[in-house]
């Protein structure tokens, strides 16, 4: 007989596709614990001033703080604060802006803990966010604390820790008010046991939404009031979501085992160009006006063109990132449409890549493509 050997998820590992933020970042959080000598809200790791230094980077002693969030500094400053209080957070913002990020990172530096999460869909249920059953214990003994299956959120209320909820608008309208009674009595009833389940000190919720799903499901008007809502925008310049687009290539690079690729800042920025050009409708100088694919166009699906061309490069290339290797992922990232979006990408090519200058190996590589 063979013996089967168990595959585990230790962070310690090299075969974990992708670490928790917790695990990731284990360094800088211990760094900020072992220097914050600010007050702590209950059962937080890290006072709100060390949160923040989390997120916008800093120093930690003698340990330097990577920033995970760049943009304005207010903005973190309020959702920090909210979850301090008993009212949730609820990040908004197109797809790209780091909602899902932000919301990881903050559940990270406050509870060490960023996997009490519920993935909303059109699909979920009010089990995935009160609770479920172990239907073969309770079909032999009944309703019991021992068939009880706790939600994400159940076990944050019991311990006192940070849940999340991605994509809220994508939860049906009536699953969506399950949370009112979690977030203003802070209890979670279960009348099956007649008993209920009572919120910790330290429980809050973060849950994530999409600009361009507004109208999918509605928030009620009185779920809305239960969150403070703090709205991430898009990078104001094309240095500062560079800036991100780097950072995150960077890392993704290494967590993929990619083999080693010289950086090549121009390909890099010009991919962020591309996308903040076809985005925003108008090209950087403000001269010519362009028409917008249907893609969001992201800064996350900027990160995915960047690694897939240093996959290219790295396997299929002599080392080097080159404009082919990014034109081959980019094309396939701006047409959603075979129809339209390849009619936009055309007209943009023609009228805004080809004649600007430094940008012919760019665009002879992206007509190839196309």
């Amino acid at each position: 007989m063979t013996q089967k050997t168990v595959q585990t998820t230790d962070a310690t590992q090299p075969e974990v596709l992708r670490q928790h933020a917790e695990q990731q970042y284990a360094h800088e959080l211990a760094a900020l614990a072992e220097a914050d000598s600010h007050p702590r809200p209950p059962r937080w790791n890290l006072s709100p001033r060390a949160v923040l230094t989390y997120l916008l980077g800093g120093m930690a002693g003698d340990t330097e703080i990577t920033p995970k969030y760049v943009g304005e500094r207010r903005l973190m400053e309020i959702a920090v604060a909210t979850l301090a209080t008993d009212r949730a957070l609820l990040l908004i913002g197109v797809p790209g802006t780091a909602k899902s990020w932000v919301s990881e990172h903050l559940a990270a530096a406050i509870s060490g803990d960023s996997t009490l999460l519920v993935q909303g869909t059109a699909g979920t249920d009010e089990q995935a966010i009160r609770y479920g059953w172990n239907y073969a214990r309770l079909l032999a003994e009944g309703p019991s604390e021992a068939a009880l299956v706790e939600s994400p959120v159940m076990h944050a209320m019991r311990e006192g820790k940070i849940a999340r909820l991605e994509e809220l608008t994508r939860v049906q309208s009536d699953v969506q008010d399950t949370l009112i009674t979690v977030l203003s009595e802070k209890t979670l009833p279960v009348p099956e046991l007649n008993t209920e389940v009572q919120a910790v000190r330290g429980f809050n919720l973060i849950a994530t939404a999409n600009n361009r799903d507004k109208g999918v499901n509605e928030l009620s008007s009185a779920l809305k009031r239960r969150f403070n809502t703090v709205v991430l925008p898009v990078p104001d310049s094309l240095e500062d979501e560079l800036s991100i687009v780097i950072r995150r290539v960077d890392a993704l690079g290494r967590s993929l085992g990619l083999p080693e690729v010289p950086p090549a800042l121009d390909e890099l920025r010009r991919v962020v160009t591309v996308f903040r050009e076809l985005r925003s409708g108008v090209t950087e100088d403000g001269k010519t006006k362009l028409k917008s694919p249907s893609g969001s166009l992201s800064v996350a699906e900027a990160i995915s063109v960047a690694v897939g061309g240093l996959t290219l490069a790295a396997h299929f290339g002599d080392g080097e990132l080159t404009s082919r290797d990014i034109a081959a992922s980019l094309v396939g990232a701006v047409v959603k449409d075979p129809v339209q979006d390849q009619q936009v990408w055309n007209e943009y090519l023609e009228t805004a890549i080809k004649k600007r200058e430094g940008w012919k190996e760019f665009y002879l590589a992206c007509r190839e493509v196309s």
